[in-house]
């Protein structure tokens, strides 16, 4: 539910809980407006989002970027499932349900180059 809540907030920017609800509601998710709340009040305990204030309704925004967030959670998938080997994590990923695109392979090539 977190990340659900992070990703609106990477797409939207800053925004109210009511904005955040609607765009949780409009993807499908069917949470109560007090359950955002709480959400996002325990999300800013955390330190995920930041809140301000200054305004009858309070604003959120991601104090976490979406790049950071993607590469703590592939580091701690590849050590926990896959013992550490990023090898295996892209093997899986590449030969799975879903073959890469011709765009997605031109882009792991680029990256491949660039780390060779």
């Amino acid at each position: 539910a977190e990340i659900e809540i992070l990703k609106v907030l990477w797409e939207q920017g800053p925004a109210t809980v009511r904005d955040i609800h609607d765009a949780l509601l409009a993807r499908g998710h069917r949470t109560g407006y007090t359950t955002s709340l709480k959400l996002l009040q325990l999300m800013h305990g955390k330190g995920l989002v930041l809140r301000d204030e200054s305004q009858r309704a309070h604003r959120f925004a991601a104090a976490v970027s979406r790049e950071a967030t993607e590469r703590a959670f592939v580091g701690d998938l590849i050590h926990k499932l896959f013992d550490g080997s990023a090898a295996r994590l892209v093997l899986q990923a590449l030969g799975g349900e879903r073959p890469a695109s011709t765009g997605e392979l031109a882009e792991i090539r680029r990256l491949l180059a660039t780390i060779e």
